[in-house]
């Protein structure tokens, strides 16, 4: 099944390079995705609507759309399809249609206008429905009349053809339904594509080493999840990660402020199989307007964006979200915003763990009185794991992950982690290897203290340190250097002398014998 998945990653990959020549590496990401994740629709469809069809002997392509009994048969199996599968497609509409119209007899044909109206066809057909919301303007960043396409309509035409007949090729193996294959390769293709988006990849994906101690953690003794919710959902992948930590989740739930992200995540929801009504994806900023306020998670993870600004009005002093703190998060600086948001929609068993730069572990002011309260009144964090730098798309600095838990296992201690120095180099970026990954969360569920790398505090010396939870102050990485010998180095100080003089001498002599004067020889200094 590797052998498989590895083909159709490289497979789509071949052909996301198709458009790479043309455009940057956002846009092309946003056609090639949204080309893939076109194709899955139509290949869910024409499989869903075989099925309905075949007691009357009769396949989906044979409908005569104009038809009245092909209409007939339209009507019921779309009825059937809003429901189960959230859209619609007519025969005429599917990928592979669409692609043998662009290249009939092997030429290409015009269909961009043809392709744009099936597009929108597929939201609309969802309006008036449960699943209207997650399919609204799925396909709105694949803008077929871009120039980025081409320079007339012909070259932006030929080079669409050419990737719908590319991929047309390609099985996506949805008859699989044990292994993800298209899922894991789709997920692989978000994953090419941040490590070449540079700052921005930040914004939509969280590498999957990350990912995966994040969900490992938030799953710890659980089998089922009853939620999780990421209120800086990017593309899906930290969600979609804790769902292979457990055997079931009943809902996901995030939150994503960039409309392309969320349009992102969306189908990647879809295309890992993520029935519609089990997802609840909403495009608003977080702090500033919150869509699940009201509702409670049992498992809460998050790569939020590095001391983001926000605005930090005084009216927020009034929210639940932070009123009981008795101070704001800085404006310039939304960490703690974050974590108070997370803390707020955890449920009074769940457990939130979150990426953060190392900066909330020991700044002062507000974020240095947030975290006493977390800590002193609350009780709430339960483990502080220091990560390597350079791990992440788009900065080099380190980072850390807060585990927080409103009724902790362990409620007189904090358990420290530095695992700053365990990972393997990798081009330009610092990779996390599945050992240092299982180390991790073995010293995490088993509150391990290990010299140099783990140290379990009791809450009194936390509070010695005013609450500064630098892991440095917890864990001594010290290591000591090995003894001088003074008097080897005095031996070879006076041998190092002896040569310079003789090498002193040797120089002398060759300029006498050129006739020229010598340099101060280091014996005339003394």
């Amino acid at each position: 099944m590797n052998a498989e998945k590895q083909k159709l990653e490289q497979q789509l990959w071949n052909i996301a390079n198709t458009l790479r020549g043309k455009m940057g590496a956002d846009d092309f990401r946003d056609y090639i995705l949204g080309f893939i994740f076109y194709k899955y629709l139509s290949n869910k469809m024409h499989a869903y609507a075989n099925r309905i069809l075949k007691p009357d002997g009769l396949t989906y392509r044979e409908l005569d759309e104009d038809n009245p009994i092909g209409q007939e048969y339209l009507e019921a199996i779309r009825a059937e399809a809003l429901d189960t599968l959230g859209y619609f497609l007519k025969p005429s509409e599917l990928f592979s249609e669409m692609a043998r119209r662009g290249n009939a007899d092997g030429k290409s044909k015009f269909i961009l206008d043809d392709l744009t109206k099936v597009l929108n066809n597929i939201a609309q057909s969802t309006m008036g429905t449960e699943s209207e919301e997650d399919f609204d303007n799925l396909f709105e960043d694949l803008d077929l009349t871009s120039s980025k396409l081409g320079k007339g309509e012909n070259a932006k035409n030929d080079l669409i053809v050419k990737v719908l007949s590319h991929l047309d090729q390609i099985d996506f193996k949805l008859e699989d339904t044990e292994a993800d294959v298209l899922g894991d390769a789709y997920e692989y293709l978000i994953g090419q594509f941040a490590s070449g988006a540079g700052k921005k990849a930040g914004e939509f994906y969280t590498p999957q080493q990350v990912s995966m101690i994040l969900a490992k953690i938030v799953s710890t003794g659980k089998t089922k999840l009853k939620s999780v919710y990421d209120p800086t959902c990017g593309s899906g992948s930290l969600l979609l990660r804790v769902a292979k930590e457990v055997d079931e989740v009943a809902g996901f739930y995030g939150q994503e402020s960039n409309p392309t992200t969320y349009n992102l995540c969306r189908m990647n929801m879809i295309m890992h199989a993520v029935h519609y009504r089990k997802f609840d994806i909403k495009n608003e900023d977080t702090l500033e307007h919150p869509q699940h306020v009201d509702d409670r998670f049992e498992a809460v993870v998050a790569n939020p964006p590095f001391s983001a600004k926000w605005s930090a009005s005084p009216l927020f002093m009034s929210d639940d979200r932070f009123a009981s703190y008795g101070k704001l998060a800085p404006g310039s600086k939304a960490d703690f915003a974050f974590v108070l948001h997370m803390v707020h929609q955890l449920t009074e068993d769940g457990t939130m763990a979150c990426v953060l730069p190392h900066g909330v572990l020991f700044r002062g002011a507000a974020e240095g009185h947030i975290r006493k309260v977390l800590i002193e009144e609350r009780n709430y964090l339960d483990a502080v794991i220091g990560l390597p730098a350079n791990i992440f798309y788009g900065t080099s600095i380190p980072t850390c992950i807060l585990v927080l838990k409103k009724n902790r296992n362990d409620p007189k201690n904090i358990l420290f982690i530095d695992a700053s120095q365990h990972f393997e180099k990798v081009k330009t970026q610092n990779m996390l290897r599945p050992a240092d990954i299982e180390k991790i969360i073995t010293t995490y569920r088993n509150r391990i203290t290990e010299d140099k790398y783990s140290y379990v505090a009791e809450l009194s010396e936390v509070a010695e340190n005013d609450y500064n939870l630098n892991i440095p102050r917890y864990v001594d990485t010290f290591e000591e250097e090995e003894a001088v010998d003074l008097e080897a180095v005095a031996k070879e100080l006076k041998q190092l002398e002896l040569d310079m003089q003789e090498t002193d001498m040797e120089i002398a002599d060759y300029c006498k014998q050129l006739g020229i004067e010598a340099p101060v020889q280091r014996m005339d200094k003394k």
